[in-house]
């Protein structure tokens, strides 16, 4: 699969719960004139705490061209290719090099892109790289096949998240939640009603300047009582507090438009 007169990057990215930690995994590989591969350099890089899959696989890839651009034999090279199992990688890269950067990082209903902090910085070492005339593409690979250098990546990865030496990528307030459900995208629908609402976690998205609420509904009296799923506002609320709110009309966007008062424990 690894191509001729190119540098080949082998990304991995994994996280483990309880507690959530992830790593990243990063081999090159080139080939010579004859067509015979040489391992050039597998890279063991420590940890992160509180990473998610996404987060992990997207900082493999940019931690693999941050290696590049350092690489004295660059300007030997025509394209990089990175070989990648993530789905989110290899579906969203198109949409983070095309459209999110106009949109502000939004999508199409204007729901904040997730991770965008992180695209960014892929988007930034791609421009630097093409910059020099180089090209970047993102190839998938089916995860844990008979591929040799996709399993050497993931051991990688999982050697990484062993050791989660650096902290969280972003900072987020975590509370358990209450409620028996499991959190369910859009099982609580958004009519503009009023709802009472426990905050279980709380993360600031920097890039949109809003927050992301995972949320459980707390009123005994709604059709939704103890739901759990995730919701956006501009509005600073609290882990492990509880609060009336307003909410939109927007089920591909849903966000709370009002905040009404704090619910005493």
């Amino acid at each position: 699969m690894v191509q001729e007169n190119a540098l080949n990057i082998y990304t991995d990215g994994s996280s483990f719960s309880s507690p959530r930690v992830g790593g990243i995994g990063v081999r090159f590989i080139c080939v010579d004139r004859s067509g015979i591969e040489i391992l050039t350099k597998d890279f063991d890089s420590p940890g992160y705490k509180g990473a998610t899959n996404n987060q992990m696989e997207l900082l493999a890839c940019i931690t693999a061209l941050d290696e590049a651009l350092s690489l004295p034999e660059l300007h030997l090279i025509d394209k990089i290719v990175i070989y990648t199992d993530s789905l989110y990688v290899k579906d969203n890269y198109p949409r983070a090099l095309f459209t999110w950067q106009k949109t502000r990082w939004r999508n199409q209903f204007g729901k904040p892109i997730l991770n965008a902090d992180l695209w960014k910085r892929l988007l930034k070492s791609v421009k630097r790289l093409y910059l020099l005339r180089k090209r970047v593409d993102i190839q998938w690979v089916k995860g844990h096949s008979k591929d040799p250098h996709n399993k050497a990546v993931n051991k990688l990865a999982k050697r990484s998240a062993k050791l989660p030496a650096n902290s969280p990528l972003t900072v987020v307030q975590v509370r358990r939640k209450h409620s028996h459900k499991r959190t369910t995208p859009n099982s609580v629908e958004m009519k503009g009603q009023r709802l009472s609402i426990r905050i279980i976690t709380a993360e600031y998205l920097r890039v949109q300047r809003t927050n992301k609420y995972r949320y459980e509904v707390i009123s005994k009296r709604s059709k939704y009582y103890q739901c759990v799923d995730t919701i956006f506002g501009d509005v600073d609320l609290r882990a492990a507090h509880s609060y009336l709110v307003s909410v939109n009309k927007n089920q591909n966007n849903p966000t709370i438009t009002k905040l009404h008062s704090e619910i005493p424990k």
